[in-house]
């Protein structure tokens, strides 16, 4: 799980990115949706980071170094 939440993060980043640049390129509204959507991007990676650490530590019980 160590290896897979950067992966996560970076990859929400990317494709929202990639998505927002792909729209720039198509609209001919330079940075503008690159940097929208890559912060929506950067969001939606917390977020899910911060989702599927809840879960493993309720599926755990904390036990896995709590502090």
């Amino acid at each position: 799980m160590a290896m897979e939440l950067p992966v996560i993060l970076i990859a929400t980043i990317g494709i929202a990115g990639g998505a927002g640049y792909l729209l720039d390129r198509w609209l001919h509204t330079s940075p503008l949706l690159t940097l929208i959507l890559g912060f929506l991007g950067f969001g939606a990676g917390v977020w899910d980071v911060i989702r599927r650490l809840t879960r493993a530590e309720k599926t755990d019980g904390g036990a896995n170094g709590g502090g």
